[in-house]
């Protein structure tokens, strides 16, 4: 290859894809987020609408506290992206929250999304719906970017483990 077609120096593709990597796990804990919220906002719909046993699926209270519960998840996950994109913003480079968010956000997506196909029951599966493609992305969100294992592994060494 021409050396005037080299996008930086020769042999340092290496560094310019590991510089990526960081942006990249952002981006990805946020779209799994807004992935999440998707979700949710669907299940609550169908809950308001969805007649079981004579009453309204969201005036069941299993139903109201798996709704709870993944609104509390997806907060909290919430919470500790824009504490890492206030970081990024400011020039760090938080190497270890960005990987464990990484995996928060895949996580929460992974357990938002099953807790919606068991409230939208055979409605979620339907090819189409919001939660049915929210579900199949689920695997790839979680390894795409860094698997968990590998993020936890990177998170682990950079505390000195």
């Amino acid at each position: 290859m021409p050396t005037d077609r080299l996008i930086g120096p020769e042999n340092g593709g290496f560094l310019g894809i590991m510089l990526n990597f960081n942006g990249e796990r952002l981006g990805m804990a946020a779209g799994a987020l807004a992935n999440a919220r998707v979700a949710l906002a669907d299940a609550i719909a169908w809950a308001r609408q969805r007649h079981t046993f004579g009453r309204r699926l969201a005036d069941h209270q299993v139903i109201r506290h798996k709704i709870a519960t993944m609104v509390q998840r997806i907060n909290a996950a919430t919470a500790w992206l824009d504490v890492c994109a206030w970081r990024v913003a400011r020039g760090e480079t938080p190497v270890t929250d960005l990987s464990l968010l990484k995996v928060q956000a895949t996580e929460t997506m992974e357990f938002v999304a099953r807790e919606c196909m068991q409230i939208m029951g055979g409605a979620g599966y339907m090819q189409g719906s919001r939660i049915e493609r929210i579900y199949r992305e689920v695997r790839v969100n979680a390894i795409g970017g860094g698997s968990e294992e590998i993020m936890r592994d990177l998170a682990a060494r950079q505390l000195g483990l």
